[in-house]
């Protein structure tokens, strides 16, 4: 009894040693959250951003997720009906190709041609380009493909966009424009152009002076050219191969972009001399890989280009005397000779000439001369004469060499 009396009294006497002198402050202390190191313990008070919309409720944030799941399952049913719908299109279309006879009629190629407006365009090539023959074989070659390919469709049967692209080479002057200009027209009666113009652009046209300018002009001339065909003239010199930072490169790229991802709205056609497109192409082999059509104009003969010459004339509503053609092939087999021969076109500016002669002429005998009392008719002035031909053809043999190539 006295051993457990002492035990408890030596208890409080050391818990009174150790013990804070007032109890009252301990508890106050306690209390009021006082942190013994004498700042202010942490306390959570909630969010404090001002922004309330960063915090959602917990149901709100399980509604959410429910919505998301329903649309993700509606995207993902949609998928599968679309997917069974194809498959069942698919088994239909092959029964309907298994039970076809192969005797069952097909209509006539020549009412796909007359129907469609090809031949009538064919028919225009013939008549607006002498000669050429490989170049008209060519382009009936495509025509053939197209309708053949849309008489395929008209049965049901799979067919693909052939590769429209394609690339004109020769000399200045050979019909290039004029046959991508029926080409688009013959696209475009066949359903595969929406619009059928052709875009010409070069490099001025396509690539820009200064960083950031290439992309925007190439972008604009592309859009104008949508639906039809962009025909890029002396597209070689879009590429400098002794520049690392021409700006023509970024040009190549988007147009090799477009012919890949929109060949069934757009067709391009590069042209050029031969031998420069040939190192084009080597230089951009991706260029070359996406054209299916390599067509290459020859040079006319003296006789075609006496024939484009009539066909001018024609048009125009002029008459060419007989005699005036033998010398008019003189002309042009002196002028060959010459540097700077642009077949057609130099044709063209001949005829020019010869109009301006025959009017010089007309003018000088009935308003100058007074002849006839002035009264001039109409073969007058329809009538392109030898002497008009002469004027052209003294102009290469008598001037001096320097002044030749200007004739």
């Amino acid at each position: 009894m006295k051993l457990s009396a002492a035990v408890t009294a030596l208890c409080i006497a050391s818990a009174t040693a150790f013990a804070p002198q007032s109890v009252g402050r301990v508890s106050s202390a306690v209390y009021n959250n006082n942190n013994p190191f004498g700042t202010k313990s942490l306390e959570y008070t909630g969010g404090s951003d001002p922004n309330n919309a960063n915090y959602v409720k917990l149901s709100d944030a399980l509604q959410q997720g429910d919505t998301e799941r329903r649309k993700a399952q509606d995207a993902a049913d949609q998928r599968e009906r679309a997917a069974e719908i194809r498959r069942e299109e698919r088994l239909k279309k092959i029964k309907y190709m298994t039970d076809m006879p192969d005797d069952r009629p097909a209509g006539t190629v020549d009412e796909f041609m007359f129907k469609e407006g090809v031949q009538d365009q064919l028919d225009k090539l013939d008549e607006d380009l002498v000669g050429l023959v490989p170049v008209k074989k060519r382009v009936k070659e495509i025509a053939a493909l197209l309708v053949l390919d849309k008489m395929r469709r008209k049965l049901g049967f799979e067919t693909a966009v052939p590769s429209l692209h394609m690339s004109f080479t020769g000399a200045p002057g050979t019909g290039k424009t004029t046959v991508a200009v029926r080409m688009g027209q013959i696209l475009a009666k066949m359903g595969y152009s929406r619009r059928g113009h052709v875009v010409l652009a070069t490099r001025d046209d396509l690539v820009g002076q200064y960083v950031g300018h290439t992309a925007p002009k190439t972008k604009e001339m592309i859009k104008k050219a949508m639906g039809g065909v962009l025909l890029v003239d002396e597209a070689y010199y879009l590429y400098n191969a002794a520049n690392d930072r021409d700006y023509g490169q970024e040009s190549i790229e988007i147009l090799l972009n477009v012919m890949e991802n929109n060949q069934d709205d757009l067709v391009v056609a590069v042209a050029g001399y031969k031998d420069r497109m040939d190192t084009f192409f080597s230089y951009i082999p991706g260029m070359m890989s996406r054209i299916g059509n390599h067509i290459d104009f020859p040079n006319y003969q003296a006789d075609e280009l006496v024939k484009i010459a009539a066909v001018m004339a024609r048009d125009l509503e002029y008459d060419i005397d007989e005699d005036a053609y033998a010398v008019f092939k003189t002309y042009i087999e002196a002028r060959m000779e010459l540097p700077y021969f642009s077949n057609a076109r130099t044709v063209r500016n001949a005829m020019d000439r010869a109009r301006m002669n025959s009017a010089i002429r007309t003018f000088d005998k009935y308003a100058i001369q007074g002849e006839n009392g002035g009264v001039c008719t109409v073969r007058d002035l329809k009538s392109i004469t030898a002497e008009d031909f002469q004027v052209l053809l003294d102009d290469i043999l008598n001037s001096d060499s320097e002044k030749r190539i200007f004739a």
